[in-house]
């Protein structure tokens, strides 16, 4: 199945179990709890999202901060202070910044566009951002590609 393909066929399923989602009740909290009006959303991506997590699967969490907000080791270790799980999961947390409409978007952006579940955001910025990425990737100007076996994303002129 081509990448368009499989984003066509996500963009249109319905979400699967949403009594699952009631777990990220605890990663949401936290990430407010530590940077209160510096929060703008909180998304679960990855392999828990897809709905192809394995018994050691962690859960995928990226949580988009105000641009105030300095990513830092210290803000990873913060988090690291009071560790989260889901549904028995450890919480892997992403910091991250939203990009702007005309900046390049990382990796792990195109991987919460394919498969991400928005738990919360202030206002519609990210959702709205991640629509803009999916964009990209349906017009083939975002390509997911594989090195090694490592998969990342590339723009296509």
């Amino acid at each position: 199945m081509s990448l368009n393909d499989y984003c066509a066929r996500k963009l249109t399923a319905p979400i699967g179990n949403v009594n699952g989602l009631r777990g990220g009740t605890a990663a949401v909290e936290r990430a407010a709890a530590l940077l209160g009006s510096g929060l703008v959303g909180v998304v679960a991506y990855g392999s828990w999202a897809r709905g192809e997590a394995a018994d050691s699967s962690d859960v995928d969490v990226l949580v988009v901060v105000d641009t105030g907000v300095a990513l830092s080791r210290a803000l990873y270790r913060a988090w690291d202070e009071r560790p989260v799980t889901w549904e028995g999961r450890p919480v892997e947390v992403h910091f991250t910044h939203m990009p702007a409409f005309d900046e390049r978007v990382g990796g792990v952006w195109a991987e919460a566009a394919i498969d991400g579940i928005v738990l919360f955001e202030r206002g519609v910025d990210v959702s709205s951002r991640l629509v803009a990425v999916r964009h990209e990737i349906l017009a083939g100007r975002l390509v997911r590609r594989v090195v090694h076996g490592q998969p990342y994303w590339a723009e296509v002129a």
